[in-house]
């Protein structure tokens, strides 16, 4: 029987095992984004001690409920060291209850700098270590070999930013050579690598507000999809957008699941209500 426990067995891929946990939640992932205009509307000080309990509010309205959480790694960082103990501190509750995380920390580098935010972000023995991390392909896909390497050796994930919803993306990701985008050339790597690998390592991220996204036709990997919700994504969009890839699918919602806080409660159910929409397969 396969295990999604490192060590223990055959590793079931990281895509793989959010597969079987969306059957059982749906598709939704939830961040958890303690910035600090609404740490101040939850009532909490800018501080480690309001973003400590912004975030156990958050572990215990979410472990048991969302497909899979998303901590956004730049607000906790802003606190120094004493943020990163939180971000640990948030990272092993929420594993702990059998919530698997998406580490939102955006990295990206070449060669052994490379291999470092691997380990710190996927290696079973990382105080930091998540389920999956995200990364930024610009550098060259090659140069994402260290990270990809230490999350098929764990049974983690990597989701590769392919056409992110901002404004100043749109220039930079749809420019194109021999008639295919920077973004497109991103999907068709990481697409192929699953299928030659017969793994579900590697996910995309496209926006759910993106005009013009890529192909994802066929794409056989996690697809995040953040913007879903305050940000003006949809129901709709998420289908127009990942096409026969739609089981694949994972919206990302924040704004408007934590704007119900700070009840613990009100969360849960802003959660449960808004994973309704995107049942599992």
């Amino acid at each position: 029987m396969a295990s999604s426990a490192p060590g223990a067995g055959t590793l079931l891929s990281f895509g793989e095992r959010l597969r079987e946990r969306s059957a059982e939640r749906g598709r939704l992932c939830v961040g958890i984004d303690p910035h600090a205009a609404l740490l101040r509307d939850w009532g909490l000080n800018d501080d480690v001690d309001g973003l400590r309990e912004f975030s156990r509010r958050c572990v215990e309205a979410f472990a048991d409920t969302a497909c899979v959480v998303k901590p956004q790694v730049a607000f906790y960082e802003r606190f120094g060291s004493a943020g990163f103990a939180v971000l640990e501190e948030t990272l092993a509750e929420l594993r702990a209850a059998g919530a698997l995380v998406i580490a939102d920390a955006k990295r990206g580098d070449i060669g052994s700098t490379m291999a470092g935010y691997a380990s710190a972000w996927l290696d079973p023995a990382s105080p930091l270590r998540a389920d999956a991390v995200t990364v930024a392909p610009y550098l060259g896909l090659g140069a994402l070999k260290p990270v990809i390497d230490t999350a098929e050796a764990t049974g983690t994930g990597v989701f590769v930013l392919a056409a992110t919803s901002n404004p100043e993306a749109v220039e930079f990701q749809n420019f194109q050579r021999n008639g295919t985008s920077l973004a497109q050339h991103v999907v068709n790597y990481c697409r192929d690598y699953n299928a030659t690998q017969k793994s579900a390592t590697l996910g995309i991220v496209v926006g759910a507000t993106v005009h013009t996204p890529p192909d994802l036709r066929g794409f056989n990997g996690p697809v995040l999809m953040p913007g879903v919700g305050a940000q003006g994504g949809t129901v709709a969009d998420i289908a127009r957008i990942a096409t026969d890839a739609a089981h694949w699918a994972f919206p990302n919602v924040s704004r408007s699941v934590l704007l119900a806080g700070p009840d613990i409660a009100d969360l849960h159910k802003a959660v449960v209500e808004q994973a309704a929409q995107f049942p599992g397969c």
